[in-house]
């Protein structure tokens, strides 16, 4: 029987976007994102279904219209999640494991905080921020005789007094995270846990799967279904999390498809992407066959080079936006049967980065050959 077709606008026009849209097509489902800046009437239905690729959105003709569909998926779950302070209260109050925290009144110091938490505190808005954006840390001074000074190195920004939070240092060993997907009859299903590395705050390679993380999985899974239940959420939800030992903490949620599990375009035979749209568009899901280990690098401030296009096993996935310092302007996968083509496609890779990427991709060589 054929599928009917079923239209699915996007709030958000972003590479997110695009890469929805790219996953919807083979599965019959007319996606449509749409540029959150548009001011104009859109041709909705009552049957139309709307989802997001963002958690936040300015008011135009076109947001305030999709924002008001009885159709729009997850709507209540964007606020929830996208404020800091919410999203933590939730967390909390499922018992699930997140680094000490407080809101930062106007009655709190620097001084008081380092009290509460330590040496080291991490100032983040509430809202916004990432990639390292919108985040202070408050380090204290070490004097001479290597004990803790009173003096601080900085204090609480100006103006940033109820509009972040304050978490304490985690001595985490690793980063990690896992991606999972939830249908509206509550059936869901999750890719293996990733292993990411980030530099100077932005997600610059993730590893995928690997057999050391294995042992965890079960933990993961059982904390973001706990999350995703919660909220009676439909569609894919992204968890970041730290490894302490055999522990892992949440560090924090994406309700959308996620940089971390880009990944999954070429290692899995269901992308998030199209589990996404499947989910939002009740298409039936199914487990999703991971095929081979996978890398992927995010492609940051630089431009196109076509010597990528050469290299055995490369998938680039370029965004179209205007180059800039620190902007995710696209990002390459390798998914691979042997290990060896894999490792020396990642070293013919090293060699048209700049240096900026050499650090990360060590870190990738080194975790595969380990």
């Amino acid at each position: 029987m054929k599928p009917a077709i079923k239209r699915v606008w996007v709030l958000g026009a972003g590479q997110l976007g695009a890469m929805l849209k790219h996953a919807a097509q083979p599965l019959g489902v007319d996606l449509r994102p749409v540029d959150i800046a548009l001011d104009a009437n859109l041709p909705l239905d009552d049957g139309d279904v709307i989802t997001a690729e963002r958690e936040q959105w300015p008011s135009t003709k076109a947001t305030d219209q999709l924002a008001a569909h009885p159709n729009f998926v997850n709507q209540e779950v964007f606020g929830l999640v996208a404020d800091r302070v919410t999203q933590k209260q939730m967390l909390d109050r499922l018992n699930l494991p997140t680094a000490p925290w407080v809101l930062v009144t106007e009655q709190d110091t620097a001084a008081g905080l380092h009290q509460q938490y330590g040496a080291r505190v991490l100032l983040k808005q509430r809202t916004g921020g990432f990639d390292g954006r919108g985040q202070h840390w408050l380090v204290e001074h070490q004097g001479s005789d290597n004990q803790t000074s009173p003096h601080l190195s900085n204090a609480i920004p100006h103006g940033w007094h109820n509009k972040v939070i304050a978490e304490q240092a985690i001595a985490f060993d690793e980063e990690v995270s896992i991606v999972g997907v939830r249908n509206r009859v509550g059936e869901c299903h999750y890719y293996p846990l990733a292993l990411n590395r980030h530099q100077d705050g932005i997600l610059t390679v993730t590893l995928a799967p690997l057999e050391r993380l294995s042992s965890l999985q079960n933990a993961a899974q059982a904390m973001l279904k706990k999350v995703m239940d919660e909220l009676d959420y439909v569609g894919v939800m992204a968890m970041e999390l730290f490894r302490v030992g055999e522990r892992l903490l949440i560090n924090e949620l994406a309700p959308r498809v996620h940089n971390s599990g880009h990944w999954t375009q070429s290692g899995a035979s269901i992308s998030q992407f199209e589990y996404h749209v499947r989910a939002t568009a009740d298409l039936p899901l199914a487990p999703a066959v991971i095929k081979h280990k996978s890398v992927m690098i995010n492609l940051i401030g630089i431009e196109y080079n076509l010597a990528w296009l050469a290299l055995p096993g490369a998938e680039v996935f370029w965004y179209g936006k205007d180059v800039r310092p620190m902007r995710k302007v696209g990002h390459i996968n390798f998914s691979m049967a042997h290990q060896v083509q894999l490792l020396d496609s990642l070293k013919s890779l090293q060699a048209t980065l700049p240096d900026w990427y050499q650090p990360a991709l060590d870190w990738a060589i080194n975790e595969l050959e380990s």
